[in-house]
């Protein structure tokens, strides 16, 4: 009990006289002579902690006494300058012992670094040689070093290397086609081989083929074999992917070689084999009967085996997904088995609609965001064949919103799409089927022909959409859509698409064909009269220049006067000289259908006037009357005709009458112009009894032919 009051009452002397507790500095005892040889500094512990803003006088507690306080800072005062000046010694003493060392640690540490370095170089060529064939992929590649350099070996010399390069190599190509560097020994000698050392190479390699497009390195061995090779090799090739077709198009590495075959190498027959390992596993295990056609078309396969549609149909589209999600949406083989998907659904069906929902992208406001699947996907599919039909397909089965978001996803490159042969297709089928004629001009022609002070750039980008094949396509369209002339071939797969969209739009479109075609040229009306005003000449020079500029003239909106006049000057001058328009077949037709004001409609076999007339009759006769027999008797002869039978050409008497008074002219010209150029040149002989059997043929067969100017022949029949 008596322990207990001790402690209280201890404790409470320890408070200060307002409660707060106050704990006292503790001192520590210097140590011992025999314990602190060195003379440690005392450390002071100093732990004084106030459990409140309050001062120590206010809380009762007075402090040390001033004799003890001196003693105490005097002490600590002098170990703390002991201490300051030992730590500087010593801190002098390193430094300067550190100086001292420096040269020799460098020194060392060079050394040493050399040493590592040749210890190491000794065991990779220790490592090397330890390898199989080691001391032979050496050799090979002290060849291939000789030979790659083609201009510093000459012809000899290379026959000799190659012949030394394919002694090391026979016999050994599966061991070299697996290494990265001794792989590019087996192309080398590939690249300088003979018909019969690349079927050594390729029967070495049978067998691995697979393995070899699934390398990061010897895929290109593969390629180099597919492109240089005979077709025995090619079969050799394609038939070892049998099987295998959708583990290779997954590949990181073999799906690119997997592609390329089946796009340029592979046959009809050998891409329907393995096109159809996309429809299921039954596919790849159960090859067709010996004889027997083998087809991919999905269509045909249904119909064949209606219980099959949905397992296949499941089968397909999750490998398309998978592709599609990965992003690798640039295989032709995938543009092909969609399209299958596709014709193999009913229009309008379920199937259909979900299938086309996924072509559909999203729109998007942000244009540093990532960019979804399906944009890469409608922008790869435009550059080929089947998936460029695909497309158009679903610009035309979809509604209003879903066109304007396809079309969005070609943004910022519309030039890359006109002028290419296939996706030129993709911007056609925009044009036939949108309604909103706004949102299309300006989408499409807005990005071709963009609006710039510039005028002469603007111009020169007209001209070369004029004159390219496939773009020409697209730039015409609003003026001539069912001309067969705008397309290269009469049978152009292009006609087909686009009567196969036509039919389509019927049902999905609301405007009139004939007001869309009427709206889109008027937008893109004022740049194309702006450029044959600046350039008639140079559009003169080639027929589709020509086409451009009588299609632009007649169906075009705005102020044609400048245009048509500018054409009218191109008439003007010599027609001797051989750079005149009226030596150019192209320029005269195009002179003729002006003056005629109008279409040749070849059913109803005459000319279907435009309205309002062009009044171009009036410009190229005065342009012409200078030189007009000239015109009458020469190429150009058909364009007088022109004249003489144009509708509402207020002098046409003036045409007659100066060709009245050189009537002999004109019949001398109808009866025995041409006799000088009816001489072949292919049949200019240096023997003469040769030149004679050909004169004695080619009598013969003009024997009945009728001489001179047709042209002059008309005119004399108009004009009497």
């Amino acid at each position: 009990m008596a322990a207990g009051i001790k402690r209280k009452q201890v404790s409470e002397s320890t408070k200060s006289a307002n409660g707060f507790k106050v704990k006292k500095v503790k001192v520590a005892e210097q140590k011992s002579a025999k314990k602190s040889k060195s003379k440690a500094k005392p450390v002071v512990e100093s732990d004084v902690s106030m459990e409140s803003d309050t001062s120590e006088v206010e809380n009762g507690f007075s402090g040390f006494s001033a004799k003890e306080d001196d003693s105490n800072s005097s002490a600590e005062s002098e170990d703390e300058e002991d201490a300051g000046r030992r730590a500087e010694a010593v801190k002098k003493v390193k430094t300067e012992k550190k100086a001292a060392m420096k040269p020799q640690q460098d020194a060392f540490s060079s050394s040493s670094s050399r040493e590592a370095h040749a210890k190491q170089k000794a065991l990779s060529k220790e490592r090397k040689a330890a390898k199989p064939n080691a001391d032979e992929i050496a050799r090979s590649k002290k060849l291939w070093e000789r030979l790659r350099l083609k201009s510093h070996v000459d012809l000899e010399e290379r026959k000799r290397l190659v012949a030394e390069l394919f002694d090391i190599v026979t016999g050994r190509v599966k061991d070299f086609v697996f290494k990265h560097d001794s792989v590019r020994v087996v192309q080398c000698a590939l690249k300088y081989a003979n018909k019969e050392q690349k079927k050594m190479i390729a029967e070495e390699l049978r067998g691995e083929y697979r393995a070899l497009a699934e390398s990061k390195y010897a895929k290109f061995l593969i390629a180099k074999l597919l492109v240089t090779g005979d077709a025995g090799i090619q079969e050799m090739i394609v038939s070892e992917f049998y099987g295998h077709v959708r583990r290779l198009i997954n590949h990181p590495e073999a799906a690119w070689i997997m592609d390329d075959t089946y796009r340029s190498v592979a046959t009809s027959e050998q891409k329907a084999t393995m096109l159809r390992e996309w429809y299921g596993p039954e596919f790849a295990i159960f090859k067709s009967k010996s004889g027997a056609k083998v087809t991919s078309d999905l269509s045909t396969i249904l119909d064949e085996s209606p219980e099959k549609r949905q397992p296949i149909l499941n089968y397909l589209n999750q490998l398309i997904n998978q592709l599609v999600q990965k992003k690798l949406t640039g295989f032709t083989m995938l543009h092909d088995a969609m399209l299958q998907y596709f014709l193999a659904c009913k229009p309008g069906s379920t199937e259909a609609s979900e299938f086309l929902d996924h072509l559909k992208p999203e729109a998007t406001k942000d244009k540093e965001a990532d960019q979804p699947p399906e944009i890469d996907l409608l922008r790869n599919l435009a550059f080929t064949e089947s998936g460029s039909r695909l497309v158009c397909l679903a610009f035309a089965h979809s509604n209003a919103k879903d066109r304007k978001n396809l079309l969005r996803a070609y943004r910022e490159n519309m030039e890359a799409l006109v002028f290419d042969r296939n996706a030129h297709r993709v911007l056609l089928a925009a044009l036939s089927v949108i309604d909103d004629t706004k949102l299309s001009s300006t989408a499409i022609f807005g990005e071709l022909i963009p609006k710039s002070n510039d005028a002469d750039a603007v111009n020169e980008k007209i001209f070369q959409l004029v004159t390219h094949l496939d773009a020409r396509t697209v730039l015409l369209y609003p003026f001539a859509a069912d001309a067969k002339w705008l397309f290269s071939d009469p049978k152009s797969p292009t006609i087909a698409l686009l009567n196969e969209v036509h039919a389509i739009r019927a049902t999905t479109s609301k405007k009139n064909p004939e007001t869309r075609l009427q709206e889109l040229a008027k937008s893109i009306s004022p740049p194309l009269l702006g450029a044959i005003t600046a350039r008639a000449a140079d559009f003169a020079t080639s027929s589709f220049g020509c086409q451009f500029m009588i299609e632009v003239l007649f169906d075009a909106e705005g102020d044609k006067e400048l245009a048509l006049g500018a054409v009218a000057q191109l008439a003007a001058g010599d027609p001797s000289v051989e750079t005149h328009i009226s030596n150019s077949a192209a320029g005269c037709r195009m002179l003729k259908g002006l003056v005629l004001s109008g279409k040749y409609d070849p059913k109803q076999k005459k000319v279907i006037p435009v309205e309002p007339s062009l009044g171009f009759a009036e410009k190229l006769w005065d342009s012409i009357q200078d030189h007009l027999m000239d015109w009458a008797t020469g190429p150009g002869s058909f364009v007088v005709v022109g004249l003489v039978e144009a509708q509402g050409f207020e002098k046409r008497d003036e045409v007659v009458a100066a060709l009245e008074e050189r009537k002999k002219k004109l019949e001398s010209a109808a009866g025995k112009a041409g006799e000088s150029e009816k001489k072949d040149k292919k049949n200019k002989g240096t023997k003469k009894e040769e030149e004679s059997k050909d004169k004695k043929r080619k009598g013969d067969q003009d024997e009945g032919a009728v001489k001179g100017n047709a042209g002059a022949r008309i005119l004399l029949k108009l004009i009497t």
